[in-house]
């Protein structure tokens, strides 16, 4: 999808209106065809865009035609995210936008009690970059009757200034620590996580009393759990979890400024409880996550997919299978635009899931409605996410006597991801693709005593007690245990 319809997309009904009136009200002549453009990337009307301009003729009038309405969207998005946000962040924005104008207008006095509610707004949020801005302007207007004192002024400059540095260290930081995690993921770097991070604090010279902040914890968490999952093993961020917990008790007010990172650090803890298979912890977080959630709408609609998801597997491993099947599909269905399509994908892949184990035909169809390429989900998903995405589809289709259909989505897989399997050191997974691969030749080979024990050894690996892990082999296990997947995943979490 080129970069004019993914804007596009962004707009809802309501607000292609809105955008069909701005620019017929910037438009000075009849003739513009703008609207027709906007027209042809709704419809995806191929046939109508050729009748715009030929392209072979006028090839450079229909690009700048594009550029212009992608300007003029541009700038449209920018005018509504203003009128439309009602966060502190973008009061404090407006107040200095007009005490400037005021300012440059001689409309002394209230132009400085603008400047001063905006820098407490601009203080309680911790917005740095902001309070500079108005800082030196009160600075730039020092001279005037009325100003601050200067001494005072500077010295609250300097302040901010020392703030902004240090969070900008945090940044570097993080991006540094995102980069490394990347390598991790797609090159199969190796690294302590430990040591790398002390090693990226002692390079940026961050200070302990630097990570005590919901920012610095909330980063550092999503850095640990990331690697966790790559690894699968939770146990490997258990003092980052405790570091966690510790930050968290102290804290006895949260502020709105702070609402995002409290709900992620606890979804965070929630994931990492129910990776370790303790569910009562996990849920115990998701309605500390569900009550900061409804206290802004904003949160709930970012949230709500995150946290129905982390709900329904911890109903599906403690029993309740067709609760949880029931909450996917009810989250499926009041998916909304706004919702990101990862969340979506996720909640989908999830289902399936749910319903393969279950032995329920059911995950056919969901299975096809995971339409997106491999390599949307690769850079999307991730690697690991698409790797198991691509796994479940050869035992769903192998599990409803598709065999020859299975038997091609396994030499699908072997061709795209063994190259990358074997270069990320996960051989585990090659090997339990060639016990799959010879019950699909071989169905009768599930009662010989030598396979069944290589299947049973898989269970022996620590990097094999994940949830999702423990899924896969129950799959195996299934094929001559005479029960459903499901209950043998249920004894194997129970054990």
């Amino acid at each position: 999808m080129d970069s004019l319809s993914e804007l596009v997309k962004l707009l809802n009904s309501s607000e292609k209106k809105l955008f069909r009136q701005f620019l017929q009200r910037k438009n000075k002549r009849s003739d513009v065809k703008n609207l027709a453009l906007l027209d042809s990337i709704e419809t995806d009307d191929i046939s109508n865009l050729n009748k715009l301009y030929n392209p072979e003729k006028n090839n450079d009038a229909y690009h700048a035609l594009r550029k212009r309405l992608q300007d003029n969207l541009l700038l449209f998005l920018s005018q509504r995210a203003f009128e439309s946000s009602h966060s502190d962040t973008y009061d404090a924005l407006r107040l200095v936008v007009v005490a400037r104008f005021l300012l440059e207008n001689d409309v002394i006095k209230i132009a400085f009690k603008c400047l001063d509610k905006a820098e407490r707004l601009a203080e309680h949020l911790e917005q740095f970059n902001l309070l500079n801005e108005l800082l030196l302007l009160k600075l730039q207007y020092a001279h005037l009757p009325g100003a601050e004192n200067l001494e005072a002024l500077t010295a609250r400059f300097l302040r901010n200034q020392a703030d902004m540095q240090r969070e900008a260290k945090l940044n570097m930081a993080y991006a540094f620590l995102r980069q490394q995690l990347q390598q991790i993921h797609l090159e199969g770097k190796v690294v302590n996580l430990t040591a790398l991070i002390l090693a990226t604090i002692r390079k940026y010279k961050i200070s302990t009393q630097d990570l005590m902040t919901y920012k610095a914890i909330y980063q550092i968490l999503f850095i640990a759990n990331e690697y966790a999952a790559i690894q699968q093993n939770y146990e490997l961020i258990e003092r980052y979890i405790a570091r966690t917990n510790q930050f968290m008790q102290g804290q006895q007010l949260i502020k709105q400024s702070y609402l995002f990172y409290h709900i992620s650090i606890l979804y965070f803890l929630a994931n990492f409880h129910l990776r370790r298979m303790d569910f009562a912890g996990s849920v115990g977080y998701l309605k500390q996550m569900m009550d900061l959630m409804l206290r802004d709408s904003r949160y709930h609609t970012v949230f709500y997919l995150r946290h129905q998801l982390l709900s329904a597997l911890n109903l599906f491993f403690t029993g309740f299978a067709d609760d949880a099947i029931a909450l996917l599909h009810k989250s499926l269905s009041n998916s909304k635009q706004a919702h990101k399509p990862e969340d979506i994908e996720d909640l989908r892949i999830c289902l399936t899931m749910f319903l393969a184990l279950c032995n329920d035909r059911g995950s056919l169809k969901q299975l096809g409605l995971l339409t997106r390429t491999d390599a949307w989900y690769e850079k999307k998903m991730g690697m690991l996410w698409t790797i198991r995405k691509n796994l479940m589809e050869i035992l769903v289709q192998a599990q409803f006597s598709n065999i020859e259909l299975a038997t091609s989505r396994l030499n699908s897989f072997r061709r795209r991801y063994k190259k990358y399997l074997l270069k990320t050191s996960e051989e585990r997974v090659l090997s339990y693709l060639s016990l799959v691969e010879k019950y699909l030749l071989k169905p009768d080979v599930a009662s010989e005593p030598a396979y069944r024990k290589a299947v049973l050894n898989q269970l022996d690996r620590i990097e094999n007690k994940d949830i999702f892990t423990l899924s896969f082999i129950a799959w195996l296990i299934a094929r001559w245990d005479k029960k459903t997947a499901y209950k043998v995943v249920l004894s194997l979490v129970q054990e």
